[in-house]
């Protein structure tokens, strides 16, 4: 149908010259422009809205007592973090009343490179799901660090075109944007030149930094953790997007940006979200729900979850229900639970009552020619067999420089412990200190090499957890407190060609393969979850407290752009300095 003709149809619905495709009767709309809630029939023709009032349509649904909702809008997600595929992230969040994500496939990139985001945008296609993309514009993250690949601006170039592109993804290298960096100013000139949005991830940067920042270019940022920080780059004119992920929990410190004057320019993300979550807490309805329970206003809630990021990406006919817009909907009981009802997505019927309307699952044939066609993100792990050996650690001094984890989120303090030497324990390990050993392992291109250091505040007091999804290069991280099982557990994510295991006194007490890209399964939503929570409650019987998430906190260990301490294959990084401080051990 050309656009001439579309039209001809929506004028003739909307004038009520023509029978409508649907109509949705007897609800209540909530009108995002005059934040009340409105009397209305919406009609909808070729999957928009054409007509708000009273209606009759071909097919009628009677909505009485319940609220229309625009469909529920993502601003900042890499599905990766799910741990499935995209058609399984897909059943998992739709029925949640989320009919379109903004996702940054970083993740699979640093694995994968180009071939990452090819596999990502290939699987995302006529899903019940819309999701569009920001480009990646940090693989690997920093300079000091080994991804499976390197994305440079011509690389990122063509992908521009694409009509799902909304922009660059997460501008992490602070530091280097603000020394003006060449090849990030290439990444950030390309994405000027095409009137794109960018996106920021600096935790921390305030004033002269900050205003560097921004005056590249930066519009965005995800990481503020305290309503200061948020306060001062909304005032740079950077929009807030409000993260509730599975290990980043930043709502209620930012609370008081969910009203007047700033919430009109604060949007809700997660970020990363883990299977459990997604089925049990819930996707955006999950944050908005728990932001109403913490006083904020349901309607303005809801608005930061669609209008607001709908404004922020410019995605036009998105973000409300109202006349020429999309018929992306959610329907909600009431404004204070947020259970979603029914979603509909382009006016078609694709979840009820918390579960999707049409059974779908990844057809294995499609399966199989995926493996064939994007070979790097199916057989990522180029490593040999790990040795007891690679995570010796010789005596530096009498003290320990330890990174030191935060509960319920990512940044990380400096920690000093004496060292100490106690039978059946790796060199320099103290359980009660809360003190054990961590190393970091090349796993793209076979270089041998190791980083091995302290992590304290983790709660490990025996065995060993390993996991392939380390953030953001996606290397082999291993937390352990003797080097035997710290060996088991990180050769059986790596026969599993990526995953997680959970290891005690020589024993493999549980693992999870995770075959795409050592990122994702492509089991069931549920079935992973199912493994998933097994694994976590071995890990807690191993010490590690509810406080801390066993594997997504693990996976930020290793991130060198979120201070204070991080490490990876080269070693120690001091995050704020962007620089090696201990070569711990680099073959």
């Amino acid at each position: 149908m050309n656009t001439e003709e579309f039209l001809k149809e929506q004028i003739a619905v909307a004038s009520r010259r023509k029978k409508a495709d649907l109509v949705l009767k007897n609800g209540r709309i909530l009108n995002v422009f005059t934040e009340k809630l409105e009397e209305a029939d919406v009609a909808i023709r070729n999957g928009y809205i054409a007509g708000i009032g009273t209606y009759e349509g071909e097919q009628e649904v009677d909505l009485s007592g319940k609220i229309i909702c625009p469909g529920f809008l993502d601003g900042h997600i890499h599905l990766e973090s799910s741990m499935v595929s995209p058609e399984e992230f897909t059943r998992a969040v739709v029925p949640h009343g989320t009919t379109g994500v903004i996702t940054d496939p970083h993740e699979i990139a640093n694995v994968a490179g180009a071939e990452g985001i090819e596999y990502m945008l290939e699987a995302t296609k006529r899903l019940p799901l819309k999701v569009w993309f920001m480009l990646p514009s940090c693989v690997p993250a920093t300079g000091l660090d080994e991804s499976g690949a390197v994305l440079l601006a011509d690389q990122l170039q063509s992908y521009y075109s694409k009509d799902r592109v909304l922009g660059l993804a997460e501008m992490m290298n602070a530091y280097g944007t603000v020394q003006a960096e060449e090849d990030i100013l290439d990444k950030l000139c390309e994405a000027w030149d095409q009137k794109k949005v960018i996106d920021g991830h600096a935790p921390g940067l305030t004033g002269e930094a900050l205003n560097a920042y921004v005056a590249a270019g930066v519009g965005s940022d995800h990481e503020c953790i305290t309503a200061e920080e948020a306060f001062e780059k909304l005032g740079r004119g950077q929009w807030i997007m409000i993260r509730e992920g599975t290990a980043a929990k930043n709502l209620k410190a930012l609370l008081p940006l969910c009203k007047e004057p700033y919430c009109h320019r604060c949007m809700f993300v997660t970020d990363d979200k883990h299977p459990g979550d997604l089925v049990k807490a819930g996707h955006m309805d999950g944050i908005i729900r728990q932001a109403v329970a913490w006083g904020t206003d349901p309607i303005t809630a809801i608005k930061m979850a669609t209008w607001n990021t709908a404004q922020y990406f410019g995605l036009r006919s998105r973000g409300a229900v109202a006349v020429g817009y999309r018929a992306d909907l959610a329907v909600i009981a009431d404004l204070q639970e947020i259970r979603v009802c029914e979603v509909y997505r382009a006016g078609k019927l694709v979840a009820k009552d918390g579960h999707m309307t049409e059974a779908r699952s990844e057809d294995p044939q499609k399966m199989e020619e995926r493996k064939k066609r994007y070979p790097r993100v199916y057989r990522s792990f180029q490593m040999r067999r790990v040795r007891e050996e690679d995570f010796s650690l010789e005596k530096q001094g009498e003290y320990i420089r330890a990174i030191r984890l935060i509960s319920h989120e990512l940044l990380t303090q400096e920690a000093e412990y004496a060292w100490t030497q106690q039978e059946g324990f790796a060199p320099g390990v103290n359980i009660k200190q809360d003190l054990i050993k961590i190393a970091v392992l090349e796993r793209h291109h076979g270089t041998g090499h190791v980083g091995v250091g302290f992590l304290a505040g983790y709660g490990l007091q025996a065995g060993a957890v390993a996991t392939s999804v380390a953030h953001d290069s996606h290397n082999l991280i291993v937390a352990g407190v003797n080097d035997a099982d710290m060996t088991l557990a990180a050769n059986t994510v790596r026969d599993t060609r990526g995953g997680l295991a959970v290891v005690k006194e020589g024993q493999v007490l549980g693992s999870m393969p995770l075959p795409i890209g050592g990122l994702m399964t492509p089991e069931p939503v549920e079935k992973a979850d199912q493994t998933l929570e097994r694994l976590k409650k071995l890990a807690r019987e191993l010490g590690i407290p509810e406080t801390i998430d066993p594997f997504m906190t693990l996976a930020f260990v290793s991130l060198p752009v979120i201070p204070s301490l991080r490490l990876n294959t080269l070693g120690l990084i001091d995050v704020q300095q962007q620089k090696i401080v201990s070569q711990t051990y680099n073959k």
